[in-house]
């Protein structure tokens, strides 16, 4: 008899509440690659799945995660495997993921739920051929998904001059932290064919990074994105409104700091998204916003009593007068 395994980011999130929802068997918290061949070498001599790391059982304890310290030891994905389903490989944006885990620890961050708090990596020897074996089958636009492409900045920097070493004639999209970034990695990212970044600062007042965890000032934030404007490469700004501490006047801080960087693209979220296992749930408990029983599987937002009506009005405001928001 078939029996369904849930995985994946999203599962990982949410492993007991997902698994009961979706009505499955067993649940793979965290990397699946190595034990998922455990779990279906067991399922089909009828053995006991109970004790495997990180396996969710309907009405079982669940086991302590393993995560993969070298990347290498797993397999990239094989481009033949889904090159056919591309219609037009020279539009299409191929995700890459060079490193997994962030120790940030942003208060509203899910990541770690997902991937751990330690940074673990392939190797650039084996993301560089990956994408020279990509770009010889026709493909030239990489979106590397790492929570933080800049971290650690000598990785980052040995990737880009493994990628440069292959001459590849490619565009890059990447997500940077903006703190611990230098001219010479802003120049190796410019010359591997680097063409934008989302910019990950969520506010532009101090008082506020400080309660998101945040471990940048807007000063930090301004020279970063400066740095990367004069490489002629394009970025992308997101703002975070409504987290414990905000108020009318750090909301217009935040947007005057916005405007003040003269971003090729700015998206703002009103309200934070509250997920299991993080700073702000537990900020969230605290203030009685959320039960010690609530499903956070169901969507619950954080949204500073007081700004409920103003803050929707004032983005709206905001927006309406700037062609180049999200």
């Amino acid at each position: 008899m078939l029996r369904p395994v849930a995985g994946g980011a999203g599962y990982s999130i949410f492993p007991e509440s997902a698994l009961r929802y979706l009505g499955a068997n067993v649940g793979i918290r965290g990397e699946g690659e190595t034990i998922f061949p455990v779990v279906l070498e067991r399922i089909a001599r009828r053995a006991s799945l109970i004790g495997l790391p990180g396996v969710y059982l309907p009405g079982r304890p669940p086991t302590d995660r393993s995560f993969c310290s070298n990347l290498d030891d797993l397999p990239l994905p094989e481009p033949a495997s889904w090159i056919p389903s591309v219609p037009d490989c020279a539009e299409f944006w191929v995700p890459v993921q060079s490193r997994r885990g962030c120790p940030m620890d942003c208060s509203f961050c899910s990541t770690s739920a997902i991937e751990g708090r330690s940074i673990r990596r392939h190797s650039p020897e084996m993301i560089a051929d990956w994408l020279e074996q990509l770009a010889a089958s026709g493909f030239h636009n990489f979106h590397f998904v790492d929570n933080t492409f800049n971290l650690p900045p000598v990785y980052a920097k040995a990737l880009c001059r493994k990628v440069l070493e292959r001459g590849l004639d490619i565009n890059v999209w990447c997500i940077v932290y903006p703190r611990w970034i230098d001219g010479e990695l802003v120049q190796l990212m410019a010359r591997i064919g680097c063409r934008e970044i989302s910019l990950g600062f969520e506010s532009g007042s101090d008082q506020m990074l400080g309660s998101l965890h945040k471990r940048f000032t807007g000063q930090e934030v301004r020279a970063v994105s400066q740095m990367f404007a004069d490489a002629g490469i394009q970025r992308r700004g997101f703002l975070l409104l409504g987290g414990p501490g905000e108020s009318r006047e750090s909301v217009e801080e935040s947007l005057e700091f916005a405007d003040s960087l003269h971003l090729d693209a700015l998206k703002i979220t009103v309200g934070v998204r509250i997920y299991p296992e993080t700073a702000l749930a537990a900020t969230a408990l605290a203030e009685g916003v959320i039960a010690p029983d609530d499903d956070l599987l169901w969507p619950r937002f954080y949204l500073t009593p007081g700004l409920t009506g103003w803050l929707p009005e004032r983005v709206a405001a905001y927006r309406a007068s700037r062609s180049w928001m999200m």
